[in-house]
């Protein structure tokens, strides 16, 4: 894939994960920024992405880059582990919605944790 095609991804997918945290935010927390969302859908998907190393580590492996993923939105909602992990849910939810759409237009993305094999 050439380099343009890799940050045309990357950019949808940060919008996709983006949106979706934000929809999931605005629901739980009543939260209006869309700035604040994409720079948590930044630090989650680094969050991921190195808890995602573990992968080898039967159960853990399966369970840290959501548990990760989860602790971000936490500490950048303040919310509780019960709110962030409905807000991971309800991001999840709104990223699939989105991902499963962007195809018929043409757009390849990723979106939030078990959209896809591949992270953001």
């Amino acid at each position: 894939m050439p380099i343009i095609d890799s940050i045309a991804v990357f950019l949808v997918s940060l919008l996709v994960g983006g949106l979706s945290i934000f929809v999931a935010a605005s629901i739980v927390v009543d939260s209006r920024s869309y700035e604040h969302a994409l720079v948590t859908a930044v630090i989650a998907a680094i969050a991921q992405t190195i808890a995602g190393w573990f992968t080898g580590i039967p159960l853990v492996g399966e369970l840290l880059p959501l548990l990760a993923w989860i602790a971000v939105i936490k500490w950048r909602y303040a919310a509780s582990w019960i709110n962030a992990a409905i807000m991971g849910f309800l991001a999840w939810a709104a990223a699939i919605l989105v991902l499963t759409v962007l195809p018929f237009a043409g757009i390849d993305a990723f979106g939030v944790p078990f959209t896809s094999t591949t992270y953001l």
